[in-house]
């Protein structure tokens, strides 16, 4: 799950071969997404026919992002996973926005960016080699004209709304959040 920004993600994917098949939860973030998280994540465990014990893991939105989703996502994947007796995995929300643009529109080299607020972004660079991705570069707070953008580059995020004049020109834009999904895609 992910609460680091404006909405709420939720997914439970059980592997049936080859075939992740994937069960989702949209809504609100911010101060709902404290609200719904557990029931909402409990719900789709009991659409998908688990119980909290049988996953091999719980996977979050560990930032960078809004402080108090964070706070909420770590606290819920530590209480789950403890009481559950499955390790907790950390996910990168910059890195799942960039999974998301690969995803949904085939593209391998994504400079990810999330509205920071504040008139800032949270970027960083991914290049996926065609198996896994490599952070080409560690992420940064920056204003949004600054963001670096090599290229032949897309950019892929939730900042155009805010910020998209003042962002560089790129190959590409994709409106992107760092959706569940992506997140248990990356988890293996």
């Amino acid at each position: 799950f992910d609460t680091s920004t404006e909405a709420l993600s939720i997914a439970v994917g059980h592997w049936q071969g080859e075939a992740l098949q994937v069960w989702q939860h949209g809504g609100p973030g911010g101060a709902q997404a404290s609200a719904t998280l557990i029931p909402q994540a409990l719900a789709l465990l009991d659409q998908a026919g688990m119980a909290l014990g049988e996953l091999d893991a719980v996977a979050f939105g560990a930032g960078p992002g809004s402080f108090t989703g964070l706070r909420t996502a770590c606290a819920v994947a530590q209480g789950l996973a403890f009481g559950a007796g499955v390790p907790v995995l950390p996910v990168d929300t910059l890195l799942a926005v960039a999974e998301e643009a690969r995803h949904s529109a085939g593209v391998s080299r994504v400079q990810a960016v999330l509205d920071a607020r504040m008139d800032e972004v949270y970027t960083a660079a991914w290049l996926h080699d065609g198996m896994q991705w490599q952070a080409q570069g560690a992420a940064a707070l920056s204003a949004p004209q600054d963001v670096p953008v090599p290229a032949g580059w897309v950019l892929a995020g939730n900042a155009f709304a805010a910020y998209g004049p003042r962002l560089p020109p790129a190959a590409g834009r994709i409106d992107a959040q760092p959706g569940a999904a992506a997140m248990l895609r990356l988890a293996p």
